[in-house]
């Protein structure tokens, strides 16, 4: 993108300021009047056209005034990402219905959830904490009828995951009971990769090979989508905004919340790189969401960093107030971290 002067700058942010608060198409008299520029509106007026042909701002209609396109608002964002602070007194607020809250995983995830969609005035979404590494704990292998064998994994966090797999012939119970007997053995406390890694070693029989490639496969799957239940909250906060009144809009939020699925693979793809305590802002989908083109998503992970970690964010419409979101954010996402390293040490 073009580099902006910096009186570009002082007016794109303002202008983008003015929105948030508004909604409306922002002008240049406006700008002048409300902000008491120095300028005169003739001026601030040939500045928003520059504006808009680098591509930070749009304007809706011939007559109206302008609105900040995606590029303005990652502008702005970037001004906000470690200069926007959350005032002591609702930091305090926040923590102490931490300190009242029970020591439970799901009193905590429905608090932050609330919490979340309180204070951004957007909808807030919270997965529990869940293991990091996904570690095989036991299998079992059940004949049910002809060449179909239920298999069953459990891994060492406690999920359970169980498919019917059907064999090139039948197999004997005892058979497969004894070969879940060897895998047990061989397997138990292994990473996805240390399992992929003996199996091209390992002695294993046929049968037993087919069955280490299944469980590799399953255990990605796992790992893939392991953000555990979805906490969520604020759902008319977003569907009262302007953005959202036509009906195709409303239509597709709803939908979003409604398939969770959909909404795991959001969380788990747009999280798979950050670190906890890193925090990013999605904008517009960042040209690979589709599902979030109108809206921007703020995010962090939070948890004990190669033992237990979770997602936290809030979803809106781009003209999220990022000024408030975005350090709600990152603040209760450093109590959870907290808290989840305190439930941890304590065990």
């Amino acid at each position: 993108m073009p580099q902006l002067t910096e009186r570009q700058r002082t007016i794109l942010l303002l202008l983008i300021r003015d929105y948030i608060e508004t909604a409306q198409p922002v002008g240049s008299k406006r700008l002048v009047e409300r902000f008491h520029l120095d300028l005169s509106p003739a001026t601030v007026r040939n500045e928003m056209s520059a504006l808009t042909e680098m591509g930070y701002l749009r304007q809706p209609h011939t007559s109206a005034g302008r609105v900040p396109a995606e590029e303005g608002y990652r502008v702005f964002v970037g001004q906000m990402m470690h200069k926007a602070e959350l005032p002591t007194s609702v930091q305090n607020t926040i923590s102490h219905q931490f300190f009242q809250a029970p020591p439970d995983v799901e009193q905590w995830m429905t608090l932050a959830a609330s919490v979340l969609a309180y204070q951004s005035q957007g909808v807030s979404l919270v997965t529990a904490p869940h293991a990091e590494t996904i570690r095989f704990k036991h299998i079992e292998l059940i004949s049910t009828q002809g060449r179909q064998v239920l298999m069953v994994i459990v891994m060492d966090g406690g999920e359970v995951n169980q498919q019917v797999l059907t064999l090139a012939e039948p197999v004997p119970q005892a058979r497969l009971s004894q070969a879940a007997a060897h895998l047990n053995s061989l397997l138990a406390g292994l990473s996805i990769e240390a399992i992929a890694a003996l199996s091209s070693s390992t002695r294993a029989d046929a049968l037993e090979q087919d069955i280490i490639t299944l469980l590799v496969q399953d255990m990605k799957r796992t790992s893939e989508s392991a953000s555990g239940e979805i906490y969520t909250d604020g759902l008319t906060n977003v569907l009262g905004e302007p953005e959202f009144a036509e009906s195709d809009e409303a239509r597709w939020a709803m939908h979003l919340f409604e398939e969770r699925s959909t909404l795991q693979d959001l969380l788990a793809r747009a999280s798979t790189n950050s670190s906890v305590g890193g925090l990013q802002v999605l904008i517009g989908g960042e040209g690979g969401w589709e599902e979030l083109r109108q809206c921007s998503m703020v995010i962090a992970r939070y948890g004990a960093p190669g033992l237990a970690t979770g997602t936290l964010g809030v979803l809106g419409p781009m003209r999220m107030s990022y000024a408030r979101t975005i350090p709600t954010v990152r603040y209760v996402a450093g109590l959870l971290s907290n808290l989840v390293n305190d439930n941890i040490n304590a065990e």
